[in-house]
This record gives structure tokens, C-alpha cells and sequence, in this order.
């Protein structure tokens, strides 16, 4: 183990944090103090976002990660465990998106929207938990969306984002939110995983890419729930769904 596994910081890793809501995310971590390491799938792009992000005087340790690429996971949790020797905190960030109405989205869509929003979660947050557990207070937050809710959906709620088109997205966030709880209930009943904190965090409807920026709140508004979540005290929630005005209907 590197001497870098001595830090008495806290270590984050942010998936899908080259731009929009994850670059934010991270910035808002290191702000708090926190060792940021910026997960991207494209190397190049995570760089140029760290170098940007150097500029404005926000240090963070751009990393490669694809999430839907298990080699290419255990990889990092080798080095994360190497070179720091935990992992404090985890923000399943990364997502993808497309935009279809229910009875015109395919098959092959949806396994691919899954592929990110879903098992590549699952495959994250298996390989990086024994690091997790390393942890003295270890947060997950689960990027989700307030449109994922069965909830607001099934009772016509006036939903952001031409939520009807959204079929493969909101089910694959509606699945993370059950991640979430199982997650959740699996530690509670594990003495070595009970300290452990998993929330879903809803950012809003906010400006991103994956909306060609039409959403209404900055990323700057929406990355404050996932940050509070990421750095809940002891006595905070776990197994929530939650966003700036409290807790979100499932």
C-alpha cells in the first residue's frame, strides 16, 4: 500500500463526472474537503474536465471508468485500494438516456439504458464495497430522477422533462431506486456493511446534455442534494429517495 493510503481525507469517486451534474458533483466534494477522484469512461474528457475544473482551483484526480465494463471496475478498485486503501464515499453518477414514447421504445433501447443506469451500478457498487466498508462513515448516492417515481407517475403528476417519453430512462431509475432500498436493507442486516449509508438522490429537472440543456435549474442547484446525501452524518437517513424539498415519493 502507497503512502497516499495514509490520507486522512475523505475519498469519493464520482462516476460519469467529466461533465454536467458529475463534474459539479465533484467539484462540490472537493470544495468540502474530500479527495476527488472524476470518473470517466472517455480518459481524454475526464482529464480535460480536471484541468478545467484546476483552473477554477478545484483539485480532483480524473480517473477511466466505464461502468459497463467489469475489467475495467475491478482495475480501479485495485488501484483506489493501492493508493488510498479505502473508499469514503460513492456517486453513481453515470447515466445515459433516450428518448422514445413507451410503445415506440425497443428492446435493444432499453437493454442499453439498463446496461448503464442499472447493472452498471450494481457492478460499481459490488467491486468498490469492501473498500466501502474500509470506511468509518461510508455514503452511496445513487443519481436518480424525480420522473422514475411509480407514485407521482401513476397519479398524473405534473412531471419535468416530457417524462411520456422517457420510458427506458424512468424505468431504469424506477430500478435503481429498488437497488437502493435492497442495498439498504442488505446491510442493515450485515455487521460489517450496517454503517454503510445508501440513498437515491433526485438533482431536479436540471440543464445537462442528456436534456440539450432545456432543464430549469443549474448544476450548481441540483448537485446540493446529491453532496448532502454523500456527506450525511451518523445520524442521518439510509434507504431514502430524496431530493431539495425532502423525502420523493417511490
Amino acid at each position: 500500500m502507497s503512502s497516499a493510503a495514509m490520507t486522512t481525507t475523505g475519498v469519493a469517486l464520482v462516476t460519469g463526472a467529466n461533465k454536467g451534474l458529475g463534474r459539479e458533483t465533484a467539484r462540490q466534494l472537493a470544495h468540502r474537503g474530500l479527495t476527488v477522484l472524476l470518473g470517466s469512461r472517455d480518459r481524454a474528457r475526464g482529464a480535460e474536465a480536471a484541468r478545467a475544473l484546476a483552473a477554477d482551483g478545484v483539485t480532483v484526480t480524473p480517473v477511466g471508468l466505464d461502468v459497463t465494463d467489469p475489467p475495467d471496475v475491478r482495475a480501479l478498485a485495485a488501484r483506489v485500494r493501492e493508493e488510498y486503501g479505502r473508499l469514503d464515499v460513492l456517486v453513481n453518477n453515470a447515466g445515459t438516456f433516450v428518448g422514445s414514447l413507451a410503445h415506440e421504445t425497443t428492446a435493444a433501447e432499453m437493454r442499453d439504458i439498463f446496461e448503464v443506469n442499472v447493472f452498471g451500478v450494481v457492478t460499481v457498487t459490488h467491486a468498490f464495497l469492501p473498500l466501502l466498508s474500509r470506511s468509518t462513515a461510508p455514503r452511496i448516492v445513487n443519481v436518480s430522477s424525480t420522473t422514475a417515481s411509480l407514485t407521482l407517475t401513476s397519479d398524473g403528476a405534473d412531471l419535468p422533462g416530457n417524462a411520456e417519453v422517457r420510458m427506458a430512462y424512468t424505468s431504469s431509475k424506477a430500478a435503481l431506486n429498488m437497488l437502493t432500498v435492497q442495498y439498504a436493507r442488505a446491510f442493515a442486516r450485515d455487521p460489517e456493511r450496517a454503517h454503510i449509508k445508501v440513498n437515491s438522490a433526485t438533482p431536479g429537472y436540471t440543464a445537462t446534455d442528456m436534456n440539450d440543456h432545456r432543464g430549469s435549474r443549474h448544476v450548481s442547484e441540483a448537485a446540493r442534494a446529491v453532496v448532502e446525501l454523500a456527506t450525511l452524518p451518523d445520524d442521518g437517513p439510509t434507504g431514502a429517495f430524496l431530493g431539495d424539498d425532502g423525502v420523493v415519493s417511490w
